[in-house]
């Protein structure tokens, strides 16, 4: 048997920008993706914590050390600038491995998305 476990948690981030007009996706900075073990096109569901909206889109990379976080297409309709979300990717494994997996969480720095 299968199941979905959490694989990657980004905890707490400030939405730097949302971009009604790009094709669709979520731009994070390379270094939160790095440290999240998310890679670019994973799919990823966004929390926002002002306003309680749920949705899913998938990662695209931002430049390494910049803070980005920013929300392109229609999900920019569900932030706003400023807004504190919550981004967690899951993967499905084995029951067994389930049990004794880690995912990876980080808590950036909700000022300004840097890991310090």
């Amino acid at each position: 048997m299968q199941i979905q476990v959490l694989k990657s948690k980004i905890h707490r981030v400030k939405v730097t920008g949302a971009d009604l007009n790009y094709i669709g996706s979520i731009t994070i900075d390379e270094a939160l993706l790095e440290a999240s073990n998310i890679i670019e096109g994973e799919k990823v569901s966004i929390v926002n914590i002002n306003n309680g909206e749920r949705f899913d889109t998938y990662a695209i990379k931002g430049e390494k050390n910049s803070g980005t976080i920013t929300l392109n297409g229609p999900a920019a309709r569900r932030v706003q600038k400023d807004d504190i979300i919550i981004i967690i990717s899951y993967a499905t494994v084995d029951f067994e491995e389930a049990k004794t997996f880690k995912p990876w969480i980080i808590f950036p720095n909700e000022k300004d998305n840097s890991l310090t």
